[in-house]
C-alpha cells in the first residue's frame, strides 16, 4: 500500500456522487498554476473535482536547539495515507499491524491525544502517515499540557541550586506535564477545528473506509495528503552552519533564532542614548512574560499563563500614571515585558547581558529590586522569593520589606497574599535570569504554591473558556467591551494590588495609596483585546491607522516567532503600554512623527475615535516612555551555537503548509491504468514511426510538370 499510496497522483479514478455532495459547501483551493492555465483557455480545473482542500489547519512544526531537533516534519511533496479515525487506544492495533492498507493518516479526538497514544504512533510511524487532531469546542476537564514538568530547567537560577532543590527535586512546578511539545515526530501533525472541514473529513471516512460487519474496505478509498516539509535538521549548529555557506545568487535560509523584541517603559523619563550605568538612578523592575506556546505553534492563546500577567501589569502601570506624575516616588518603576521567555529566558537573558555590557541605558547596579507577575487568575496569591540569594542578610531585609507591602497593600481589597515556605526554590521566572548574574531582592506573583493550577499550561486549552472570560452570545462588541466577567473584577483587584506595592517599594508617599486604583474598564477591554478579538473599537483607537488592518477578529497568538517579524503581542503592548503611561500633546501628525527618536520621550500618531455623528476619526499624537530592546539570545551575536548559558532555540524554514482529501484507487487498478497508458503510448511510437516513415507517399499529391504554361 505504500506504493499505493506514493502513485496516486497518476491514478485516474473516479469521485463518488456522495462524495462530491459532501463536498460541495467546502472553499476549494486548487492549485494556482492549474488554475491560471484554466482560466486561460475557459476550461474546468480536473484538480478542482479531485481534492477537496482543509481550510484553517494548524500545524505542528520544527524547532532546533543546541542538542536536540523538536516538533514534525513531512516528505517535501507531503505525505499521503488512508484516513482512520481512532476510536479508543486498544483501537490502535489496525494501524500500527492488521490494517491492509497502509500507511495510514490516523484522526485523533482531542482526548486521544495523549503522550501514551502519540509514541505507540511514533514507534510504528512505518505505518503512519500523519495525524489530525481534532480541537475541541471546550477544554477537557482532565487537564492537558505538552510542555515539561520543570519548565526551563537548564537555564535559570534554579540550575545552580543544590542537588535538593535544583531539577524539581523540592517541587514539581507543572504535574500534568507530559513533555510531548519537546518530542520528534517524522510525519506531520495537523489540528483542525470541529467545523465543516471536520464533518467532510468523517463523512468521507464513513463512506469509504468504515469497516461494516467485520470486512475491511473497499477501494476506492479516502486517503488525505499533509504536507508541512522542514528544512532545517539535527541541531542549531547545523543549520546556522548551513545558512553560512549557501553561496547561490539567492540564498535559501533554513533556520531562523526565536526571537522579538522587549518592551519597556520607565515612570519618569530617561536619557537613553547614554548606555550603561547612571549615577543616582535606582529602578524597581516591574516585569511579565508575553509569550506562550503550545504543541502547535499558531495556537498559543496563553490566556492565565501570559495574557493575565500582561493585563495585570498594565492595569497597575495605568493606575500609577497620576500617582507617579503628581508625587514621584523615589525611585523609578520600569515596566518589563519580556518576549520568548517560554525558550530558555530569551528576553530576560538578553536585557541582563546587555546590561552587563553596556548595552542597555541601564545597568545591574542599577536594579534595586523586582516584582514579577507571574501566573495567576485567582484571588488567592502566593508570593515567592529565591532561597539562595535569601542568605544574604541585605538581601533577605529587602525581600521581607517587599513582602510586607505586598500584604499591606492587600488591606481593604478582596485578595489573599501568603508566602510559601522560604526554603522553597524559585518557581519558572523571568526574575531567575537576573539572579544568575547576581543577588537582587525580587518576589514572583503567581496564584500557585508549590506547583502550578494551570491545568493547561502552554496548550491550546489555555484560553479564554479556562480564564471564564465569556460573554452572552447575543451581545455586540461594543456591548461585549462594557460587559465585566467576575475574571476582569479579580485581575482588577489584583492590578491594584501590584500598583500599589509598586509605589511603595519604589519608596512613594504611603498617604497616595488610596488613589492607586486599577480601571476594571480598562482591565476588561485588554482582556477581550487579547482573548476574544483584537479588531475592535476600542483597541483600534491606540493604534496608528496603518495598523489597523493588521488587528484580528480572533484570540491573540502568543508564539514568540521568528526575528524576522513584529509578533502580534509586540505590537499590541507597545500601543497598550504607551496609551496606559503616556500623555496627550498637542502636536499635528506632521511634527508628532518627526519627533521620533528622541532622547527621552517617543512620539506615536494614533488614529483615535470618530466623535459622534462622524465617520472621521480625531487622531492624537501620545507621548511616552516606551522602548524596544532586541530579545534575542546573546547566543546569535557570540556565535556559541552550543551553549548551555544562553537559549539556543530556532525555528526551521518550511515550504507551503497545506492539507487535502481525495479518493484512492487501489493497486490492481493503478497498475491496469499505468498498463493502459504504456500501451498507449507505444502503439502511439509506433504508428507516429510508420506515418512518419511512408509520409511522403501518405501525403504527397500529383506535381504538374514544370513546362505547364498558363
Amino acid at each position: 500500500m505504500g506504493s499505493t499510496c506514493s502513485k496516486i497522483h497518476f491514478s485516474f479514478f473516479k469521485l463518488s456522487v456522495d462524495f462530491l455532495s459532501v463536498s460541495r459547501n467546502l472553499k476549494w483551493g486548487p492549485d494556482p498554476h492549474v488554475e491560471n492555465a484554466c482560466l486561460s483557455v475557459g476550461c474546468n480545473s480536473v484538480e478542482k473535482k479531485i481534492y477537496v482542500h482543509l481550510n484553517y489547519t494548524f500545524p505542528c512544526v520544527r524547532l532546533l536547539n543546541a542538542t536536540h531537533q523538536i516538533g514534525c516534519q513531512s516528505s517535501l511533496s507531503g505525505n499521503v495515507g488512508v484516513l482512520h479515525e481512532l476510536e479508543s487506544e486498544e483501537n490502535l492495533d489496525w494501524v500500527l499491524t492488521s490494517g491492509p492498507n497502509p500507511p495510514y493518516m490516523v484522526i485523533l479526538e482531542s482526548r486521544l491525544f495523549t503522550r501514551s497514544i502519540m509514541m505507540k504512533l511514533k514507534e510504528g510511524s512505518g505505518r503512519v502517515a500523519g495525524v489530525v487532531v481534532v480541537a475541541p469546542n471546550t477544554n477537557p476537564p482532565e487537564g492537558f499540557s505538552p510542555h515539561t514538568a520543570c519548565p526551563n530547567d537548564n537555564s535559570g537560577r534554579s540550575k545552580n541550586y543544590d542537588p535538593t532543590l535544583a531539577h524539581c527535586n523540592a517541587t514539581v512546578w507543572n504535574p500534568l506535564g507530559n513533555g510531548l511539545a519537546y518530542e520528534e515526530f517524522d510525519f506531520p501533525i495537523f489540528s483542525v477545528k470541529d467545523d465543516n472541514d471536520t464533518r467532510v473529513i468523517r463523512q468521507c471516512y464513513q463512506d469509504h473506509n468504515r469497516r461494516v460487519n467485520g470486512s475491511n474496505p473497499q477501494f476506492p478509498l479516502c486517503a488525505m495528503q499533509l504536507r508541512s516539509s522542514m528544512s532545517a535538521v539535527t541541531n542549531t549548529a547545523t543549520c546556522k552552519r548551513r545558512n553560512d555557506i549557501n553561496f547561490s545568487l539567492t540564498p535559501d535560509r533554513v533556520c531562523d533564532e526565536l526571537g522579538d523584541f522587549n518592551i519597556w517603559a520607565s515612570s519618569r523619563p530617561m536619557n537613553t542614548t547614554t548606555k550603561g550605568h547612571k549615577e543616582f538612578e535606582s529602578v524597581v523592575i516591574a516585569a511579565a512574560r508575553m509569550d506562550s506556546r503550545s504543541f502547535f505553534f499558531d495556537i498559543a492563546p496563553g490566556a492565565e499563563s501570559t495574557a493575565s500577567g500582561i493585563v495585570t501589569l498594565l492595569a497597575a502601570a495605568h493606575a500609577l500614571r497620576r500617582a507617579t506624575q503628581e508625587a514621584p516616588p523615589n525611585r523609578t518603576i520600569l515596566y518589563t515585558f519580556f518576549q520568548g521567555e517560554t525558550f530558555d529566558y530569551i528576553g530576560s537573558s538578553r536585557m541582563v547581558y546587555d546590561m552587563e555590557n553596556n548595552q542597555f541605558p541601564l545597568d545591574l547596579d542599577n536594579i534595586h529590586s523586582v516584582l514579577e507577575v507571574g501566573l495567576h487568575s485567582d484571588s488567592k496569591l502566593w508570593l515567592h522569593s529565591d532561597p539562595v540569594s535569601r542568605k544574604n542578610s541585605s538581601v533577605k531585609e529587602e525581600v521581607e520589606k517587599l513582602v510586607n507591602g505586598l500584604k499591606s497593600a492587600s488591606a481593604g481589597l478582596n485578595v489573599s497574599v501568603d508566602e510559601p515556605d522560604v526554603s522553597q526554590p524559585l518557581p519558572p521566572s523571568s526574575f531567575q535570569r537576573f539572579l544568575l548574574a547576581r543577588p537582587i531582592p525580587g518576589v514572583v506573583i503567581g496564584n500557585y504554591r508549590s506547583s502550578f493550577t494551570n491545568r493547561y499550561y502552554e496548550s491550546m486549552y489555555d484560553n479564554a473558556e479556562y480564564l471564564n472570560v465569556s460573554y452572552p452570545e447575543n451581545m455586540t462588541s461594543e456591548e461585549q467591551l462594557e460587559h465585566f466577567p467576575e475574571t476582569v473584577k479579580t485581575l482588577t483587584e489584583v492590578a491594584t494590588l501590584v500598583a500599589r506595592a509598586l509605589y511603595v517599594q519604589a519608596g512613594g508617599n504611603e498617604t497616595q495609596l488610596a488613589n492607586i486604583t486599577a480601571d476594571p474598564q480598562i482591565v476588561n477591554q485588554m482582556l477581550y483585546s487579547f482573548l476574544v478579538r483584537a479588531n475592535n473599537s476600542w483597541l483600534q483607537q491606540l493604534v496608528p491607522t496603518d495598523f489597523t488592518n493588521h488587528l484580528a477578529d480572533r484570540p491573540t497568538n502568543f508564539y514568540v516567532g521568528v526575528i524576522q517579524y513584529f509578533s502580534e503581542p509586540t505590537t499590541l503592548v507597545q500601543y497598550m503600554l504607551a496609551n496606559m503611561t503616556g500623555s496627550v500633546v498637542n502636536v499635528t501628525q506632521e511634527d508628532c512623527q518627526k519627533k521620533i527618536p528622541n532622547i527621552l520621550y517617543t512620539y506615536m500618531w494614533v488614529q483615535g475615535a470618530a466623535p459622534p455623528n462622524s465617520t472621521e476619526r480625531e487622531g492624537f499624537c501620545v507621548r511616552s516612555t516606551v522602548h524596544r530592546s532586541i530579545a534575542v539570545s546573546p547566543a546569535f551575536e557570540l556565535h556559541e551555537y552550543t551553549t548551555s548559558n544562553y537559549s539556543t532555540w530556532t525555528e526551521s524554514v518550511w515550504k507551503p503548509i497545506t492539507g487535502r482529501i481525495f479518493l484512492v484507487a487501489s493497486h490492481d487498478l493503478e497498475m491496469l491504468t499505468l498498463g493502459v497508458g504504456i500501451t498507449v503510448l507505444l502503439t502511439s511510437l509506433v504508428l507516429t514511426y510508420v506515418i512518419s516513415s511512408k509520409a511522403d507517399i501518405l501525403f504527397s499529391s500529383g506535381r504538374e510538370p514544370t513546362s505547364a504554361t498558363y
